[in-house]
C-alpha cells in the first residue's frame, strides 16, 4: 500500500513538471525565470526516490556520485565529493539549480517549445 502510494504522488509530482509548461517563457528568448526555475528545481526534489542508507545516490536530489565533481566545480567552481555534496545543502540546491537551468536553456533553444524543453529536461533529469 505504501509503495503504491509513494508512486502515485511521485507520478503526481511528475505531472506537475509538465503544467510548468504553462509558463510565460518566450521562445525568443529561450530562457526561464528565476522563481519558474526554482519551481522546478522544487518538483525535481520532490519527485526524487526517498533516500535509503547506502542506495549510492546523494542529496534530497538523489545525484549519482560519479556526475558531483563535475557539477560542482561548474557551477559552484570547486570540485565536491558526493559526501561534501550531501552534507552542504545549499551547494548541492545550487548546483541542481545550475545543471537544470543549463538544460532547460538548451533544450529551448532546440525547440522553441517551453512545454516540450520542461518535459525533455524532467524525462532527462529522471533518468
Amino acid at each position: 500500500m505504501k509503495n503504491s502510494l509513494r508512486q502515485g504522488i511521485k507520478a503526481g509530482i511528475f505531472s506537475s513538471l509538465c503544467v510548468l509548461a504553462g509558463w510565460g517563457v518566450s521562445a525568443v528568448q529561450a530562457q526561464v525565470n528565476p522563481s519558474q526555475l526554482q519551481a522546478f528545481v522544487e518538483a525535481l526534489r520532490l519527485a526524487a526516490p526517498p533516500q535509503q542508507a547506502n542506495d549510492g545516490m546523494y542529496s534530497d536530489w538523489q545525484v549519482l556520485p560519479g556526475i558531483i565533481p563535475s557539477w560542482t566545480k561548474q557551477c559552484i567552481g570547486k570540485a565536491m565529493s558526493p559526501t561534501t555534496f550531501e552534507s552542504e545543502q545549499a551547494a548541492a540546491k545550487k548546483t541542481i539549480t545550475c545543471i537544470a537551468q543549463r538544460e532547460l536553456n538548451q533544450r529551448l533553444k532546440v525547440t522553441k517549445n517551453p512545454q516540450l524543453a520542461i518535459r525533455q529536461t524532467a524525462c532527462w533529469w529522471m533518468t
